[in-house]
């Protein structure tokens, strides 16, 4: 094609880009994706070449690359009254691995090639040398009017290995998703942390609410092809669609992967010298079974070692990681604004058949890295060559019940009196319309561990701000006992009027 055909075609298209493209008459669909990813799935696989890149880009320190930032003026889409816009990242520093980006319409598609002319280069970027066309990206974001008509507010990141975030109104980046998880926490393997290697863009019309595009992924012992749709809103809503091909079997494969941050909380037991009350991205998993059940797990960060959580199920309907404490006197801190940061709840959209939901807890003794990991774990272990597709829905959101479970937890508290060392107090606060009776009577408690220890003086009273309080002590079941001795505890709490259940059930574990 000449040089006069490209530039009147990139005219047609509503081209933005900053450097003269290579438009292709040819259809980018998710089936395209989907056999890529199976051929791949077919061969050996092979690791890309981090050494492809400039040394000038392998040497960049983290203040170097911060340095170097995506123009805006050079946004794809940026110069066209549309909807949605994309910028992409520069590679080098820790994100050696490139990343192909490709634009495509119903009719056309084409390579975004890396340029110098997307980029600014700050003043510690002395002398950058070149930046060859084929080396792809380090990932992408999309921008989208959000909290303002006419502001693009960045809506989602794509950078390094499957991990994305997303953003609703007036939220600010916390918690992360990703592709697929392998192995992870299993003792005898090494986790594998699958890649995207390229992702396909679909230009948006004017007036649509959605963005649409695809992602191939590709890892050792998995390659896949990802569907997203993502709908900017209060919420951010993100259908995914996901279709593996297993090379090889795993000891442990992860769904809809969340990865999240808990330092301490009101129910933290580890004291910490900061100036904060609490300091999380997150502060609980909550499930809803396709039985009915309602389960909240309170996030912990008080044993010291690393823990492990499996929830059994026929059927999920949805799990998540929550931030349901959204006082900004919680945390007292406006920069973080840990009380903005959203929670990400999953809804499976096809059938998953039967499996558990698994949360790790990592011991942590700062804010810096997540150390706090949910997915679902399939219960049929896929053999070498199987195909499987798992469809679902991630909402970005502030809504600190988005599993309807109606009387939900919102607070654990826990302490002991110096005198009465084997006896520890447990306070379970609830919130719900309708846990109060009509007559003004108090709901009934439901407590149960197990038979090493012995719980007493359970009481169900109203509190401040709209809230149910249950308190219990637990005591050593044995005469003469001590809470020592007893180690690590599960407990469940709930609770109801005759025979319904008025809130979801509480699932903690302490360590005594």
């Amino acid at each position: 094609m000449s040089k006069c055909c490209n530039f009147l075609l990139s005219w047609v298209l509503g081209s933005s880009l900053a450097i003269a493209q290579n438009w292709e008459r040819d259809e980018a669909d998710f089936g395209m994706v989907e056999n890529r990813a199976r051929d791949l799935a077919k061969a050996k696989y092979h690791a890309p070449n981090k050494d492809a890149l400039p040394g000038w880009m392998k040497s960049l320190t983290y203040d170097q690359y911060r340095d170097i930032r995506f123009d805006p003026n050079r946004a794809l889409w940026g110069d066209a009254k549309l909807p949605f816009r994309a910028m992409f990242f520069h590679p080098g520093y820790l994100f050696l691995e490139p990343v192909g980006i490709y634009e495509f319409t119903d009719t056309h598609r084409q390579r975004v090639r890396l340029s110098e002319a997307f980029f600014k280069y700050g003043p510690l970027i002395k002398n950058h040398g070149e930046l060859p066309s084929d080396a792809g990206f380090a990932g992408f974001r999309l921008h989208a009017p959000i909290n303002d008509s006419g502001v693009f507010d960045e809506l989602v990141v794509f950078q390094g290995a499957s991990y994305w975030r997303a953003l609703g109104k007036n939220q600010r980046y916390g918690i992360s998703a990703r592709g697929i998880a392998i192995d992870t926490g299993v003792t005898d393997a090494n986790e594998e942390f699958p890649a995207f290697r390229e992702f396909w863009l679909k230009k948006p019309q004017e007036g649509d609410e959605r963005a649409v595009f695809y992602a191939l992924l590709d890892g050792p012992s998995y390659s896949g092809a990802y569907e997203f749709t993502i709908r900017p809103g209060e919420d951010t809503v993100m259908n995914v669609k996901a279709v593996l091909f297993a090379r090889k079997e795993v000891k442990r494969l992860g769904i809809a992967p969340m990865s999240s941050m808990f330092w301490f909380g009101e129910n933290s037991r580890r004291k910490f010298d900061d100036f904060r009350p609490e300091v999380h991205d997150s502060d609980g998993l909550a499930i809803r079974m396709g039985s009915g059940e309602r389960i909240w797990r309170p996030i912990s960060n008080d044993t010291g070692s690393l823990e492990f959580s499996f929830f059994s199920m026929a059927k999920c309907d949805g799990f998540g990681l929550l931030q349901r404490d959204r006082r900004f006197s919680a945390y007292e801190d406006g920069e973080a604004a840990y009380d903005l940061r959203p929670s990400l709840w999953i809804e499976p959209t096809s059938d998953w058949g039967a499996g558990s939901v698994m949360l790790m807890e990592i011991p942590t003794a700062n804010e810096l890295a997540d150390n706090t990991v949910a997915m679902w774990v399939p219960e049929k272990n896929p053999k070498p060559g199987d195909r499987l597709e798992f469809n679902y829905r991630q909402h970005w959101t502030m809504d600190v019940d988005p599993s309807d479970a109606g009387g939900h937890v919102v607070a654990t508290r826990t302490g002991v009196h110096e005198w009465q060392p084997e006896q520890r107090t447990m306070i379970v606060e609830f919130e719900g319309d309708h846990l109060v009776g009509e007559d003004g009577k108090m709901p009934e408690a439901v407590v149960d561990a197990d038979a090493r220890v012995r719980i007493q003086g359970i009481a169900v009273q109203p509190i401040s701000e709209g809230r149910i309080r249950l308190a219990f002590q637990i005591v050593p079941a044995e005469e003469g006992g001590k809470l020592s001795d007893i180690g690590s505890l599960e407990m469940r709490a709930s609770l109801k009027r005759g025979e319904d259940f008025l809130t979801e059930r509480w699932v903690y574990r302490i360590k005594l």
